[in-house]
């Protein structure tokens, strides 16, 4: 498959820090050797759960934001593969697949000016490409009847993930996502600030729902579009947390109702949780535990499909924190299916 580049044993054996006596949930996941016939391949195998890596930011770039989001995969890996292996982590129902590589894009992303026109239109078109693989490889992943996990990144790549996944079955999804934006700006040249409104425009959105919406960055043009249309709903972050207008658990449940009894993608842009470091970080946002808690009550209902991570922008200092926070997602994630 164009752009993919496996997993493999050399680079676990390198990433993986031994110690006697314990079992690290590296050593129990599954690896793919041939990246020919992916869809055979992971039809036959005996997983539940698809890890695939995209390390790009150019979406992000494209919407004016702050790079960082391509070291993700790397950071989220080195921790992943170090925690223990248990009856609650279920490494032996994982496949850790691979990224695809964007590197060629990468290089041209840092020749490029975000402050020119045409330097933006340039990071847009190839954020159109990009979509191009990220639902190719989506596609196969759930077609196999598998669930992605899958670690930006960018949320441009919401696009791609909806477009595969309704490719696969047949039928438009829905989407919950925690998030500080609405992501369902103009389409006016991709990017990460207009994925969800893409898919919804080409249909492969269907019910779509925000949870915790930043009141001073929706504008009044999204809000409007969020309340007139019947298929589109919100709650802000500052109704729930701030002013306590909403609860969060009936929040919770309102979403479900919205948006669980069809298949349905989660999608978390780390930009809603609290000074974690992301293309648009913020010194107010749910906390970690409330973040956690929220993955839990959506990927323990029946009709989930996918788990999308994004946004997260490790820097030198908080590398490893932030690898810790995507390894706690992703494991509550793997765990609330499993129960």
């Amino acid at each position: 498959m164009d752009k993919l580049v496996l997993f493999n044993n050399a680079k676990r054996n390198n990433l993986l820090n031994k110690r006697l006596g314990e079992s690290k949930f590296g050593q129990h996941v599954k690896m793919l050797s041939n990246v020919s016939h992916i869809y055979e391949q992971l039809l036959n195998l005996d997983v539940e759960f698809v890890i695939v890596g995209l390390p790009e930011d150019l979406g992000v770039f494209a919407n004016h934001g702050n790079t960082g989001a391509s070291k993700t995969w790397e950071t989220t890996l080195k921790v992943l593969l170090n925690i223990q292996s248990n009856d609650f982590t279920h490494a032996d129902k994982v496949l850790v697949l691979g990224h695809l590589d964007f590197s060629s894009e990468l290089k041209t992303l840092e020749k490029l000016n975000s402050s020119k026109k045409k330097d933006i239109l340039k990071a847009r078109n190839l954020v159109d490409k990009i979509d191009s693989y990220v639902s190719h490889v989506i596609y196969q992943i759930i077609l196999a009847g598998k669930k992605p996990i899958i670690i930006g990144g960018g949320h441009n790549n919401a696009y791609g993930n909806l477009k595969g996944s309704s490719l696969a079955l047949g039928d438009a999804l829905n989407v919950i996502n925690f998030d500080a934006h609405s992501d369902f700006r103009a389409e006016e040249g991709r990017h990460s600030g207009n994925g969800f409104s893409y898919a919804f425009a080409e249909g492969f959105l269907d019910h779509y729902f925000v949870f915790g919406l930043h009141e001073n960055y929706t504008s009044d043009r999204i809000f409007r579009t969020l309340e007139t249309n019947k298929n589109l709903k919100y709650n802000t972050f500052e109704a729930l947390e701030v002013r306590n207008e909403l609860k969060f658990k009936n929040e919770l449940n309102r979403a479900s109702e919205f948006i669980c009894e069809t298949p349905f993608g989660i999608e978390i842009d780390c930009d809603a949780i609290e000074n974690t470091p992301s293309s648009a970080m913020s010194p107010s946002g749910f906390s970690i535990k409330k973040a956690r808690q929220f993955l839990h009550h959506f990927a323990k209902q029946k009709k989930v499909t996918y788990l999308h991570l994004c946004e997260a922008a490790p820097t030198k200092k908080k590398s490893d924190q932030v690898g810790k926070l995507l390894t706690y997602l992703i494991t509550d994630f793997i765990r609330a299916v499993k129960t």
